[in-house]
């Protein structure tokens, strides 16, 4: 009996010695998940991942980001400065256009930064329509550190729409990409914005299924794995991640809305966009990218993009 004892106490200590290490695991990829550093303070992703040894360490203690900085446009465009209620400044570019139908705020993806959408900014002025674009805070040339992949990110897109606002914009339009799109949904349910339109590509329908499509895309994908990232990333930037739900944001939009999704999209499944289609009580459309992944739709598919937005732009009212 002492024996049996002896043996089954071995097993619950290297269990419980497993869970420990796991955790501590998750608790790394979380904190690199939601955290970037400043360019040039850490190795590339090439030089992270190179070789064996490298892809190891990365898939055990996870991939530290750069914030990118992108390019200077250029063409002529008013530099503004957003503040946060926590004191972080968000850079911003306005690209005003003579006699302009509206203004489009972009809202770029995790992990990238504003001039990745000049391609969206510079069709949407050749329609006529002045542009917006921010960096996220912790992205770009935004102050910070800390994402929260759009829970606390829906304060800078409602700090961009009051700025519109303010400065007599009547038409304002809402155009996301990714964590963009996500986050506009949180914004608009969470401080009540009443945009002219908004524009939806690629968003998550909730935290834990964007943090599966980043697993999936990555080569891993294991359930509950997703949930304890999600849980840590949460618990390590003081939130409650699992409450981060755009399929249940949408159902307070009010204005039209036009969706948008590459059918070859690794990181947002087909069910994920149908759910938040489902739940848009307001005038919708979705348009489907047979060609297209999880990427720039507007780079990757022009004619079919500025012929889908600019009929959404102009018809849907």
């Amino acid at each position: 009996m002492s024996n049996t004892r002896k043996r089954f106490k071995k097993i619950f200590l290297a269990i419980v010695v497993f869970f420990i290490l796991l955790n501590l695991f998750i608790i790394n990829q979380a904190y690199h998940f939601t955290h970037f550093y400043e360019q040039g303070s850490v190795k590339t992703i090439s030089e992270q991942t190179d070789g064996f040894w490298g892809q190891m360490k990365v898939a055990l203690f996870g991939l530290k980001l750069q914030k990118l900085k992108g390019s200077t446009p250029d063409s002529p465009f008013v530099n503004v400065k957003l503040k946060t209620k926590e004191g972080l400044f968000l850079d911003s570019w306005y690209f005003k256009v003579p006699n302009a139908k509206g203004t489009i705020a972009i809202f770029h993806g995790h992990g990238s930064e504003k001039s990745a959408n000049l391609s969206q900014s510079d069709e949407f002025n050749e329609m006529g329509y002045s542009t917006f674009l921010v960096d996220f805070r912790a992205h770009g040339q935004s102050e910070g550190n800390t994402c929260t992949v759009g829970y606390r990110e829906s304060e800078d897109v409602k700090l961009v729409y009051d700025y519109l606002k303010v400065n007599k914009e009547t038409n304002v339009i809402l155009y996301g990409i990714s964590m963009g799109a996500a986050t506009i949904t949180r914004a608009v349910a969470e401080y009540n914005l009443k945009p002219s339109k908004i524009i939806l590509e690629m968003p998550f329908s909730s935290l834990p299924n964007t943090v599966k499509g980043k697993m999936r895309a990555t080569g891993v994908f294991a359930k509950p794995l997703a949930g304890l990232l999600t849980f840590w990333g949460g618990i390590i930037n003081g939130f409650w991640a699992f409450d981060m739900e755009p399929k249940e944001y949408v159902k307070k939009i009010k204005c039209p809305v036009l969706l948008q999704w590459g059918k070859k999209d690794q990181g947002v499944t087909e069910d994920e966009i149908n759910d938040l289609y489902k739940n848009i009580s307001s005038t919708k459309e979705l348009v489907v990218y047979e060609k297209s992944g999880h990427q720039n739709l507007c780079e990757n598919e022009p004619d079919k993009w500025e012929e889908n937005v600019g009929n959404f732009l102009d018809s849907i009212k």
